[in-house]
């Protein structure tokens, strides 16, 4: 069985949007789907279509979120010791040695990773790379661009 590594917020907000779906989305689809149904003839009726390409999509948001739900690996950080070392859930600070350019990430499950927000996927190469290291540690990021070396200088526990 496959188990879904997940922060707690990121359980949270899967279950937020499980709800969402179920009570919002679901009920105003079949509600589309019953109204344009009243049309009449469905063979050339864009609207029951599109409602049905809705519930197709909604039906299976629905599904992937309940099975991951219920083969999360939830790991709340606020109740591990920090012990200076990368783990899943950690919040690190790295340094690019060449151009001392700071850059702080926080490593969570693939369905919570958003770069923007620099929140990282536990599967990118840049996690991938710091996992079980610790603070003073430099470390080589294989990059598009190629190499790139980097320190951690600063090892979180926080939620």
């Amino acid at each position: 069985m496959v188990q879904y590594p997940m922060t707690a917020t990121g359980a949270a907000a899967l279950r937020k949007e499980l709800e969402r779906l179920k009570n919002e989305t679901r009920p105003r689809i079949v509600a589309a789907i019953a109204e344009a149904r009243e049309h009449g003839d469905l063979k050339e009726n864009a609207e029951y279509h599109a409602a049905r390409e809705q519930q197709g999509f909604c039906e299976g948001r629905i599904q992937d979120i309940e099975a991951k739900l219920s083969h999360a690996q939830i790991i709340d950080i606020n109740k591990l010791a920090n012990n200076g070392r990368v783990i899943f859930g950690t919040t690190v600070t790295i340094v690019n040695v060449e151009t001392d350019e700071e850059v702080t990430y926080k490593i969570v499950g693939d369905d919570e990773s958003d770069i923007k927000l620099n929140l990282i996927s536990v599967n990118s190469p840049i996690a991938r790379g710091l996992i079980g290291k610790m603070v003073d540690d430099e470390l080589t990021i294989q990059t598009p661009g190629g190499a790139i070396e980097y320190e951690i200088i600063n090892v979180q526990y926080i939620a």
